[in-house]
């Protein structure tokens, strides 16, 4: 993998995502895909309980069995985590040459896709990545950029994207309007718990003339 990467939100929802493996470390890959709303299977000759759990709940497909050569081309994107290097290193071989997404846990060389260390308020994303150097550390930064941000940051994400649909509804690009003379006050409205404030704030982005009729 590259020291410098390209950063991406990947849509995943009912994609179909493999997990190969069904350990500790492969149980946190299958959360962050279960919040992306993936189509979720995990092969693996065994499982820890969590992983049972969620398999007997419907949320995942498991697989009782070993990764079979090859399988990897069925899926969106893929995740190895077995330990084991032959495994890792086959399921990433098969997912390369059938041109898919592959990440393996702990093992830059046989990645395609890193994963950062991510945190989730609503539609707001932060994440952070050290390219495979230290995910320690990567999990260090995003703990302190966590705890930075503002309190409802997103309802006013929420807040603000309404503004951006009504400009949208008047043919206006958003590129047009200057959102970065607002946000840090709408942000602080939000926060205080003045949310008609901040949505008149937001509102003010709009030109005073009406939308044009069809």
């Amino acid at each position: 993998m590259a020291e410098i990467g390209f950063p991406v939100v990947l849509d995943l929802v009912d994609r179909p995502c493999l997990v190969v493996g069904a350990g500790r470390v492969a149980s946190f890959k299958i959360g962050g895909l279960l919040t992306a709303r993936a189509s979720v299977t995990v092969v693996a000759p065994e499982a820890i309980d969590t992983v049972r759990s969620l398999a007997e709940r419907g949320a995942i497909t498991y697989l009782a069995r070993a990764y079979e050569p090859g399988e990897a081309a069925e899926y969106h994107f893929i995740t190895s985590a077995t330990g084991i290097p032959a495994v890792d290193g086959a399921v990433s071989a098969d997912a390369e040459r059938a041109g898919r997404l592959i990440n393996a846990a702990d093992d830059p060389a046989h990645c395609n896709v890193l994963l950062p260390s991510v945190a989730r308020r609503g539609p707001i994303t932060v994440a952070v990545s050290t390219t495979g150097t230290s995910p320690a550390l990567a999990a260090w930064l995003r703990r302190r950029l966590e705890a930075s941000l503002p309190d409802r940051i997103d309802e006013a994400a929420v807040l603000l994207n309404r503004t951006r649909a009504e400009l949208r509804v008047r043919g206006i690009s958003t590129e047009d309007v200057d959102f970065g003379a607002i946000i840090g006050p709408v942000v602080d409205l939000v926060a205080a718990g003045a949310l008609d404030e901040a949505e008149t704030l937001a509102q003010s982005l709009l030109p005073d003339d009406p939308p044009t009729a069809p």
